[in-house]
């Protein structure tokens, strides 16, 4: 009996604190009597199963494509909460009878049975505040989440801004660059196209100084097969120089030619396309009898080959007076001859086509050698040790100012004394 005492003191606790807290009203003590639906009781319940209690929760990271969860519960888990309570109901209604009669054992009994359904309601409260707290948290650290990918958008909003603003002057530098680099590719074209004219140019120049040097061969070859004494003739085209080599005095004759064919003679950009496309010059002057080219090949052919020159080699006249009538003999020494005229006059129309204001220059015979403008008719002459003891005897080939390009003069040089 003692120890059922106990017990019902321990129970009576229970029961008090239970009471207490949920603020029963009396449900009777009848077994025929039950509990109404709309009994207060129910909400008491409820707001002992919603009353803060200490929950454990595990540590989640949110991230702002994770889904919150959110407490929800079935038809099945809410029937087992009304059942719980309504199991409590009943067993606190056997309880109450355990007391009237007095029955330790029922008392013991209807006590564990309800400290069962307490602890059901326990468990049931636990999981939906953990449910809950575990939601708050998810909230809580998507806010976070979101509130940092706000302040990285307003941070990358105001980084775009200063972007755009940077935006105009660099468009503006850009055009400016685009305008500079049109402006370079015009100006390179131009300068590619003047290194491929000044190269062509130095081609058709070193054309018309062999041709030159081709002519005076065969003009050598018959003052020698005809007995002229090359020593006079030489003497008469440039005295008193001394040369290096006997051989070199053959530059005296090619002397005598360019001054006869480049004296007097007038840069025109005259079009040469159809004299270039024929191999034989005398063919051009053939079909193109009445040319500018067709009058200055006659004209310098009676100026460099003298009468006294053609008598000797041949005999007659009789190429000077078909060249008078405005003829073009088709002789082998003609045709070198035309071959030089073709050059000589295709350099002149090219400077002029290149630069209206091309100009050719002679070195007088004294002149001091200057490398920049004159080029030594043999190689080895102008060492440059001793460039400034060289003098010029005379010219195998004018030079030639083309825009800001030159061509140098070929020269014969001797050193001076003392």
């Amino acid at each position: 009996m003692e120890k059922a005492v106990v017990k019902t003191s321990n129970l009576s606790d229970i029961i008090s604190k239970f009471a207490k807290v949920c603020k029963f009203r009396s449900v009777g003590v009848f077994p025929d009597q039950k509990p109404s639906p709309n009994d207060p009781c129910n909400e008491e319940v409820e707001e002992l199963f919603f009353e803060d209690d200490k929950a454990e929760t595990r540590d989640i990271t949110c991230k702002p494509s994770r889904k919150i969860p959110t407490f929800r519960w079935n038809d099945a888990e809410v029937s087992k909460l009304f059942d719980t309570v309504t199991a409590l109901k009943l067993a606190y209604l056997e309880f109450q009878r355990a007391h009237l009669p007095y029955d330790p054992d029922k008392i013991i009994e209807a006590d564990n049975l309800v400290v069962s359904h307490l602890e059901t309601l326990r468990r049931l409260k636990r999981l939906y505040l953990k449910t809950k707290q575990l939601q708050a948290k998810a909230e809580l650290d998507a806010a976070s989440c979101l509130n940092r990918l706000r302040d990285e958008v307003e941070a990358n909003e105001k980084r775009l801004w200063e972007l755009k603003t940077q935006l105009k002057p660099k468009e503006s530098e850009i055009h400016t660059l685009k305008e500079t680099l049109n402006c370079l590719v015009a100006e390179n074209k131009k300068l590619e196209e003047r290194l491929v004219s000044v190269s062509s140019f130095e081609f058709v120049f070193r054309s018309a100084s062999k041709s030159i040097h081709d002519f005076a061969k065969p003009l050598i070859t018959l003052m020698k097969a005809t007995d002229w004494n090359l020593e006079k003739a030489v003497e008469s085209i440039v005295g008193n120089v001394t040369y290096a080599k006997n051989s070199d005095k053959k530059f005296a004759f090619e002397s005598y030619i360019v001054r006869r064919m480049f004296h007097g003679m007038k840069l025109n950009p005259y079009d040469v396309t159809e004299l270039m496309s024929l191999d034989d010059p005398l063919d051009a002057l053939t079909a193109f009898p009445d040319s500018a080219f067709a009058r200055f090949c006659g004209r310098k052919y009676l100026l460099v080959v003298h009468p006294s020159m053609e008598a000797s080699f041949f005999g007659n006249l009789d190429m000077r007076g078909l060249v008078m009538l405005g003829k073009h003999p088709r002789t082998v020494f003609y045709r070198i001859f035309a071959k030089m005229a073709k050059w000589v006059w295709v350099l002149g129309s090219f400077a002029a086509s290149l630069d209206l204001k091309a100009k050719i220059f002679v070195v007088g015979r004294g002149t001091k050698f200057s490398s920049g403008h004159m080029e030594s008719v043999v190689g080895d002459d102008a060492r440059e040790e001793e460039e400034e003891d060289l003098r010029v005897e005379f010219i195998t080939m004018p030079g030639y100012k083309v825009g800001d390009s030159v061509f140098k003069s070929h020269v014969y040089l001797s050193q001076t004394e003392g």
